[in-house]
């Protein structure tokens, strides 16, 4: 592992319920854990835009590699995210690099607004199940 090609910062974020003063409940992203990763094109593509119901989209996928540590081990695909270069990234899968415990790579793909984990996404970090109509 070449450490010195870890040389993007991520933030994973956690999604965690919220209860606000009245006991309404909300799914919030909260930062979880910051580090260091190499970033790769998971896809091999040299583009990252496809035709989705006629229109083109962009496809994102990236990987990134950090170093083992027990946050990061903690991380799973279900309930965890990945910030990079101000976009959100949902994980796909994750590869424990034959449980060697050197480091761990997190398959991405792009969140994009009314897709991804949850029915819809909002910029200030907040997300719901129901798709505002």
């Amino acid at each position: 592992m070449d450490i010195a090609a870890m040389n993007v910062r991520i933030t994973i974020q956690k999604n965690t319920v919220a209860t606000d003063k009245i006991g309404n409940r909300t799914n919030t992203w909260t930062d979880y854990y910051s580090c260091f990763a190499t970033l790769s094109d998971s896809m091999g593509k040299s583009n990252a835009e496809d035709a989705v119901a006629g229109l083109i989209v962009d496809t994102s996928d990236i990987s990134f590699t950090v170093r083992y540590c027990k946050k990061a081990m903690a991380v799973t695909t279900t309930g965890y995210r990945v910030l990079w270069n101000g976009e959100a990234y949902n994980i796909i899968k994750i590869d424990h690099l034959n449980m060697k415990k050197h480091a761990l790579k997190f398959k991405c793909e792009k969140v994009r607004a009314g897709y991804g984990k949850y029915d819809s996404y909002r910029p200030d970090g907040r997300c719901h199940y129901a798709r505002s109509q």
